[in-house]
């Protein structure tokens, strides 16, 4: 007869497993003594604000290889010196390409009456010669046998390029925080495969492809074959309306001529260059307007209203030095001083604004990280070092190009018995990288990037932060942001999931990215999180666990 067992007996034998694989499992040491130093200090006495202030105020905008983005990589070196860090220095890459600054802009109607417009010269637009006014056209073909009817009439125009930006009432918030609904969510994600989404919806940068309907391939086909004609015709100058309206103008760089037997092309560019190129053909001047002032020119128009638009645009290249420049320093280790931890973001910014939230924001933060470690002299094992990034905005060329420099690449056009993928001697030193590049919003906790072993690490480093809102672990990928680059040669590279406020829908790349969108109290959160997840980091007794490295598969040659 099968002897009994009691609710008891199975109580107590569940209890001693249950303690037996708490035993077995290793417990993350989080020193809360050190921690609660980086707290006094990063909530109390941060500089967080008056560093970006001086990005912002002072240096802003800091368009790669422009003048303004030297003098701040010049201030940001001078600052890291004064706090005692050591091997401060500008790390060069490239080529990048030619500088450029805007030194002066109007664009204003004219006649039937004079009205201002709101708007910016997109960045690495040419001058025009002088004060140019011509009438406007509003270039609206929609297919090639349209396309017939407006030639002979773009030469010495102001083109109207593109239909009016619809403009809604703002009947949402612009600002917002995520709630305990999208964290919950965030945190109980599903293993992501390749790719992955960032926060507010913008697709990643690297990461999954977009699905561009036949409609959609049609429309920038004929939108290339648009511009192209622009160009061949010899337009004044391209007028475009932003995303945005209010006055609030999103703008990034010109584009350019399709490169000759080309054709047009449904993206522009020119051959696979740039308008930063040394080698770029001449560009029209163009010219983003806030949606409100380009829907009226084109509502005037299309009335049957003579519209004359002057436009004045005095803008300068530089190319003296085509190489583009990182900044780097580092507070050096002890026992493990040749195991690297790294923070970072990026330090260029588009011109429409100052670059406050993308990403003085970030510069800021890990710049006042690595102050608040010097301030309360706690002394790392590894190797503490951080990252001021320069190209990201133009693809995380710097990022990209340091990790190829000191840890490896992939090599993309490996030939049969070549290594797809090329690793340095300091790949196997490298523990992490921590990144921060999502605005202004305080962090909330981070994307694992698929590191499911990275877990109970960063829920253990969270803790300490739980009342300052930070508590979400998520295994989803974000992109669009430099830690892509450590995390494509499989080193951990992590970014934290911060609020959104007013990110997407207001700030970024946009006119008013200016220090009054940073939220001060969010920036001293960020920055003492910064420095703590830095300093754990570089403590622990083991680097921190990696996903398994996946190679690329090498291609014949």
């Amino acid at each position: 007869m099968p002897r009994r067992i009691s609710v008891v007996h199975v109580f107590i034998c569940t209890l001693l497993l249950v303690g037996l694989s708490m035993a077995q499992a290793p417990v993350e040491k989080v020193d809360l003594e050190a921690i609660g130093k980086i707290k006094e200090e990063g909530l109390k006495r941060s500089q967080v604000m008056e560093i970006a202030s001086y990005l912002t105020d002072v240096y802003g905008p800091r368009l790669t290889n422009s003048p303004q983005y030297r003098a701040a990589c010049e201030w940001a070196m001078k600052k890291l010196t004064e706090w005692g860090l050591q091997n401060v220095h500008l790390e060069a890459w490239g080529p990048f390409g030619r500088g450029w600054s805007l030194e002066g802009f109007s664009c204003n109607i004219v006649a039937p009456h004079f009205s201002p417009l709101i708007g910016l010269p997109k960045a690495w637009s040419p001058s025009t010669n002088g004060v140019v006014r011509g009438e406007v056209v509003y270039f609206d073909a929609k297919n090639d046998a349209e396309l017939e009817k407006f030639k002979g009439k773009l030469k010495g125009a102001i083109v109207l390029m593109s239909p009016p930006q619809p403009v809604r009432a703002h009947f949402e918030p612009a600002g917002r925080r995520y709630t305990d609904e999208q964290l919950a969510a965030m945190a109980n994600a599903t293993p992501p495969g390749t790719g992955g989404g960032r926060p507010g919806g913008q697709p990643p940068f690297g990461g999954r492809r977009l699905e561009v309907t036949e409609e959609q391939r049609a429309a920038m086909a004929m939108s290339g074959k648009k511009w192209q004609m622009c160009y061949d015709e010899g337009a004044a100058v391209v007028l475009e309306p932003s995303r945005g309206d209010g006055g609030m103008v999103f703008v990034q760089s010109a584009r350019l001529p399709s490169p000759p037997g080309a054709g047009a092309r449904p993206f522009g560019g020119f051959g696979g260059r740039s308008p930063y190129a040394k080698d770029a053909p001449p560009a029209i001047p163009q010219v983003v307007l806030s949606a409100d002032y380009y829907n009226r020119l084109v509502r005037m128009v299309t009335k049957g209203v003579p519209v004359t638009v002057e436009v004045s645009i005095t803008a300068k290249f530089y190319d003296d030095d085509l190489n583009g420049y990182n900044v780097i320093a580092e507070i050096p280790g002890t026992d493990l001083r040749d195991e690297i931890v790294m923070i970072g973001a990026h330090l260029d910014s588009w011109h429409g604004g100052t670059g406050a939230t993308d990403n003085a924001a970030g510069s800021a933060v890990c710049m006042e990280a690595m102050r608040i470690l010097q301030a309360v002299g706690l002394k790392p094992r590894r190797t503490i070092r951080i990252g001021l990034w320069g190209g990201e905005e133009q693809g995380l060329l710097g990022s990209r190009a340091h990790v190829a420099k000191h840890y490896g690449a992939r090599n993309l056009r490996a030939a049969e018995g070549q290594p797809p993928m090329e690793l340095k001697p300091a790949h196997e030193k490298f523990s992490a990288y921590f990144n921060l590049d999502n605005g202004t919003g305080k962090i909330r906790g981070i994307y694992l990037q698929g590191n499911e072993a990275c877990r109970p690490i960063f829920t253990a480093w969270l803790e300490p932060f739980k009342e300052l809102g930070a508590t979400t672990v998520t295994i989803a990928n974000t992109g669009g942001t430099d830690h892509l680059a450590f995390d494509a040669v499989g080193l951990p590279g992590f970014q934290f999931i911060q609020d959104p406020i007013e990110y997407d829908t207001r700030t970024h790349h946009s006119s008013i990215d200016h220090m009054d969108r940073l939220l001060e109290d969010d920036l001293k959160q960020a920055a003492t999180i910064m420095a703590a997840f830095a300093y754990n980091a570089a403590m622990r007794d083991q680097k921190l666990p990696r996903k398994p490295l996946r190679q690329p598969a090498a291609r014949g040659g």
